[in-house]
């Protein structure tokens, strides 16, 4: 199944790459060069995957994207004081290679040119001649891996870059550039040349979404105050003089370059890079633009939405042989679950459900065995976001079709889940909704059964000697147990039992099926033929749950009375029973800590 998000990014990509309006940059000569058809897209998620489409390995010039990453790095290396006393944080409104300084003769914000070389000098200043290694090795390590240099894009700008050696003067008249200019601007233009792909710029903007830790390498490269700080900048001025129409538009932080590069990091959520190199009037990329645009408009993301809940995550997924339903089940029909166990999958989930999140799920949900039962229970799920609900919408699609069945639980009509739901089940017959996960998973193994076995126990007929509560007695001996019985029937939906009444008889099941209950209504197990119930009587004198018929029931009623006196003549056999509950018992405790351990797991 494709992932709803690549086939997003291949719709769009398909749809946007027939926009042949703008024109590559060729201010810098060697920017020229570039093939104008590339058109690259990629997006990374915080837990480190990665998608992709089109040119997206394709190598470009990061020029002005660096902005954001020296200004961080600035930040981290030399503090927040240090850095806002040469560098103001004010939009400009000005183009990027504006020569305008504030009113205090500061550079407006770190995105300008004149902030970025103050950016660069800052660093030059404390470094020296290692400062372009330093910010060399930090983008890399944003990227998560070592970058290349374009020579001769970095020969071509400093051949060519007049105006920013305007730039670089007026900062130093003004005392913000404190060391050797050209050796600031050969830092200034070597940071441009930096290669980078698509790929590379998605790592670099979740990186910074994830507060600083590269979710594909795992490196905290810089602090989640730094971070903040540089993704508040970028919102207000990462796209020059279209910031303002950006944050409107599009309303994700994000930087630009003339290279056809443009970054967009949603914090705790993703990071997309895009490369196109023909640009609009405002020096970005037009088809970058575009990507970004959809997708925020698409799912509505922006950074001034109402935050989503984050925390959502899978803490249980298994097959039916990690939990099994409380129903007990005849030994061929374990037999035949156990063989099938692939065919039932089960996923618990906890938290809210957001766009990230949700991405995070379809992808698992994607991954390994093609189960054809899908459970999902969202009983720990308090909302569902409207671009999670996108994201399940082409996740349900795409299970529905291969022939899966989706089966949600853990909510009612009440829950806020109920609407996103309902609509859901009202597009696919193949999309089934419990309110309970065990009703789930006892429906899921009903199916199983049906398909490849079918039902038995339905006109089937037990007998004393298949009853575990008297394994090991011979056949007089059970000859002699059933003398003591009563036939008992009971109607469908009957209770056979009284949660609160005397405990004064077992019961061995013969026929049908019945379901232990507790007063809430919550089943405890389903019985079938074979199997004993009431059996706590042998030590308990009060009733703790109601037994309810849930087929029409045959079965024998030994009293406790009869079974004492049965006891005072035959010890060695009701030794024998009394071995066999603590059996059965044993079975019980261990079926219960494996429920535990699996969900305590994750």
């Amino acid at each position: 199944m494709t992932s709803p998000l690549q086939e997003f990014l291949k719709q769009r990509h398909a749809a946007f790459k027939t926009d042949d309006s703008g024109a590559v940059a060729d201010y810098i000569p060697e920017l020229t060069k570039a093939n104008p058809a590339h058109f690259g897209a990629s997006l990374a998620t915080m837990d480190g995957h990665v998608y992709e489409i089109g040119d997206s390995a394709v190598p470009f010039t990061i020029q002005s994207i660096s902005k954001a990453f020296v200004f961080a790095l600035a930040l981290e290396r030399l503090g927040q004081e240090r850095v806002e006393k040469a560098i103001g944080v004010e939009p400009s409104g000005e183009a990027f290679n504006s020569i305008r300084l504030t009113t205090d003769n500061r550079p407006f914000n770190p995105m300008v040119n004149a902030g970025a070389i103050a950016c660069s000098g800052l660093i030059h200043q404390a470094e020296g001649n290692g400062a372009f290694e330093l910010i060399h090795e930090t983008l890399s390590r944003f990227a998560g891996r070592k970058l290349d240099i374009d020579d001769d894009v970095y020969l071509s700008e400093r051949a060519t870059g007049d105006r920013n050696r305007a730039i670089a003067w007026l900062l130093h008249n003004y005392d913000v550039l404190k060391c050797d200019v050209d050796g600031v601007l050969d830092v200034y233009f070597r940071q441009c040349a930096v290669l980078v792909t698509a790929r590379d710029l998605a790592v670099m903007a979740a990186t910074l979404a994830n507060g600083g830790r590269n979710p594909v390498t795992g490196e905290q490269i810089i602090s989640p105050y730094v971070v903040s700080r540089t993704l508040s900048v970028m919102t207000s001025s990462g796209m020059y003089d279209y910031a303002g129409e950006w944050i409107y538009r599009v309303g994700i932080p994000a930087k630009s370059g003339v290279g056809g590069g443009i970054i967009a990091s949603l914090p705790a959520q993703l990071g997309l890079g895009t490369f196109s190199p023909k640009l609009d009037d405002h020096g970005n990329s037009v088809r970058g633009l575009k990507m970004c645009e959809a997708l925020s408009s698409h799912y509505g993301l922006h950074v001034l939405s109402r935050a989503d809940d984050i925390r959502t995550c899978i803490i249980a997924d298994y097959n039916a042989t990690g939990l099994s339903s409380r129903r007990n089940r005849m030994p061929s029909e374990l037999k035949l679950l156990e063989e099938r166990s692939g065919e039932i999958r089960i996923v618990e989930l906890v938290g809210a459900l957001s766009f990230a999140t949700m991405d995070f799920v379809s992808r698992r949900l994607a991954e390994g065995d093609r189960a054809s039962f899908i459970l999902i229970d969202l009983r720990r799920t308090p909302s569902v976001s409207d671009a999670a609900a996108l994201l399940a919408d082409k996740v349900i699609e795409g299970l529905t079709q291969r022939g899966a069945m989706l089966v949600f639980s853990g909510f009612d009509k009440s829950s806020p889940l109920w609407p996103s739901m309902a609509a859901w089940m009202e597009k696919s017959p193949n999309v089934r909704h419990f309110g309970l996960l065990e009703d789930a998973i006892e429906w899921a193994e009903d199916q199983v059964i049906f398909r490849y076995g079918g039902f038995e126990y339905h006109e089937s007929t037990s007998h004393l000697n298949e009853q575990s509560l008297l394994s090991g007695l011979s056949e007089e001996e059970l000859e002699e147990i059933a003398d003591l019985c009563h036939a008992r029937d009971y109607k469908t939906g009957e209770r056979i039992i009284h949660a609160g009444d005397s405990a004064a008889s077992l019961f061995f099941l013969q026929r049908g099926v019945v379901s232990i209950k507790l007063q809430s209504g919550a089943r405890l197990a389903s019985l079938l033929p074979g199997m004993v119930f009431g059996e706590m009587a042998l030590i308990d004198d009060k009733r703790t749950a109601d037994v309810w018929a849930d087929t029409p029931v045959q079965c024998l009623e030994l009293s406790v009375d009869a079974y004492r006196r049965y006891r005072s003549t035959h010890p060695h056999c009701a030794e024998r029973m009394m071995a066999n509950l603590a059996k059965l018992l044993a079975g019980r405790l261990v079926l219960a800590n494996t429920k535990v351990e699996l969900l305590s797991a994750y």
